[in-house]
């Protein structure tokens, strides 16, 4: 076998990447050999792979789901957004500099198209089916000639498309009908059907307009996937993170100790690899929130400066709304804060950057007896190690190059009282040091919260990823979506006008 698939959707954030690891997980439970793929991924939310590799979280999410390892030919075009409106552009796992959206879309974009057809074939080769996920609409008509994640990779590499549509967001019919209509003849040629996301309610109600939406398209749906809390797993863009949301929707544990444990994470501009305190959400009794005012870090027992993609930006962001203030308060009071590569970074005395910001010296918060230093090289590594007496295994992705000058040894930072810092991304992963960390957290803050004795967030994430399965195995048409991956799209799918414009 030697199939695929190409998950699109009518909109950004309609469900591609759930139902992408849904698909992948069914398919792993079904003995089939699969793997997970992205042309190109815009994301501050990444990971490194065993070989060294950068690519976006929500990728080895889905390698997670096909039971594999991932590699970097899974997202070979990863862009990182470095401001409003120039990226860094990381191919095939490595930097290779900074582009503008102009620049980027106005050539070299097409340019790419072989490097990730590709990476494609290499993947097609080594196993059974391949499921690509889509980016934005594939009827961006602005973008789509040098398209090379939409239906530049379906025509490319002859790919059926399956069209997510979310109807909690209303006018999934329309958006379904439209996104087929403003395709070009060969590329709605693709389109086998679509998939309905996130539905509440009697399904018979919506079946007369899923016949009708054949009758007007020739084309099939799939599935009506019911809208289900708590799925949102390593999501491509903590820049929509709601700042006074939860981090998941699923319920919460209560306790096992007399008191809950109250988490603050800045919601610093452009805030990288915020599925950090994913693991803390976990715990039951761990109360997570993103803030924005000083104010909210009054009642928190536990500061988090998460990573950046803009340390010196955010140090300033953290000046100017007064947080940088009332985190140096904090530490006077041997009250506990964390930072974390690019909250690690500014916590220090100060920063040397002519790579990221370009602004020379800049002072930190002085927090930590730590000099910083950025390279052009970025450091993309998988370190193991201890700390509290606990394994710890992480992941580091920053410019920066931290000189260590005093405190405690802490991973690769240091520790000074109540104060930690380290460029480990995932380390509170690692269920014996989290509950470590978090009963020193909780002594600090004179807290009574006792940490779950039996909380294990990999199996929690297995949880979840069988949960997409589930999802696609009760609730979609796995035998139509079968012949779909090994056969590609029907023969014979109507045109619907107008089409692309010319």
């Amino acid at each position: 076998m030697n199939g695929g698939l190409l998950v699109a959707g009518t909109t950004s954030d309609a469900g591609k990447s759930v139902v992408t690891a849904g698909i992948c997980r069914w398919l792993a439970r079904q003995g089939v050999k699969v793997a997970p793929f992205k042309a190109q991924n815009m994301s501050l939310n990444s990971f490194v792979t065993r070989e060294g590799a950068e690519i976006g979280r929500a990728q080895a999410m889905q390698a997670q789901a096909c039971r594999v390892e991932p590699t970097a030919h899974m997202n070979p075009v990863l862009l990182k957004p470095g401001g409003e409106r120039s990226s860094q552009v990381v191919l095939l796992g490595r930097p290779v500099g900074e582009m503008s959206a102009r620049g980027y879309h106005g050539g070299r974009q097409a340019r790419l198209l072989g490097t990730v057809l590709d990476s494609l074939a290499e993947l097609r080769a080594t196993y059974d089916a391949v499921i690509c996920e889509g980016a934005g609409s594939p009827a961006e008509i602005n973008l789509r000639r040098t398209d090379i994640v939409n239906m530049g990779i379906a025509r490319g590499a002859g790919l059926p498309v399956l069209v997510v549509g979310d109807i909690d967001r209303g006018g999934v019919f329309a958006s379904f009908f439209g996104t087929v209509a403003l395709l070009a003849p060969d590329d709605q040629a693709l389109v086998a059907g679509f998939l309905v996301n996130k539905f509440r309610g009697d399904v018979s109600l919506l079946e007369p307009g899923l016949e009708m939406l054949h009758g007007l398209t020739g084309r099939r749906t799939y599935g009506v996937l019911p809208f289900r809390h708590g799925l949102g797993i390593d999501e491509e863009d903590g820049l929509r993170v709601s700042l006074r949301g939860t981090v998941r929707e699923s319920v919460v544990a209560p306790p096992v100790g007399e008191d809950v444990l109250r988490v603050a994470v800045c919601a610093v501009p452009l805030m990288s690899n915020f599925t950090d305190v994913d693991a803390l959400a976990a715990e039951p009794g761990v109360v997570v929130r993103f803030v924005d005012r000083p104010e909210e870090l009054s009642d928190a027992d536990l500061v988090v400066v998460p990573g950046t993609r803009g340390t010196v930006r955010a140090l300033e962001w953290l000046r100017e709304r007064g947080l940088a203030d009332a985190i140096v308060r904090r530490v006077a009071e041997e009250r506990p804060v964390l930072g974390i590569c690019g909250g690690f970074q500014l916590l220090g005395e100060h920063i040397e950057d002519e790579v990221e910001s370009r602004a020379g010296h800049v002072d930190g918060l002085g927090l930590l007896p730590v000099r910083v230093r950025f390279a052009r090289e970025k450091i993309l590594t998988r370190p193991v190690g201890e700390a509290l007496g606990e394994r710890v295994e992480g992941y580091e992705i920053h410019h920066g190059v931290a000189e260590v000058a005093g405190g405690e040894a802490f991973l690769d930072g240091c520790r000074v009282g109540q104060t930690w810092g380290t460029h480990w991304h995932g380390s509170l992963e690692s269920d014996g040091f989290r509950r470590a960390f978090l009963r020193e957290v909780a002594a600090a803050a004179g807290r009574r919260f006792v940490p779950a004795p039996d909380t294990s967030f990999a199996a929690l994430r297995e949880e979840q990823l069988d949960r997409l399965g589930d999802l696609i195995e009760h609730h979609a048409d796995t035998d139509a979506l079968w012949r779909l991956i090994e056969s590609g799209a029907p023969q014979g799918l109507s045109f619907i006008p107008p089409g692309a414009p010319a």
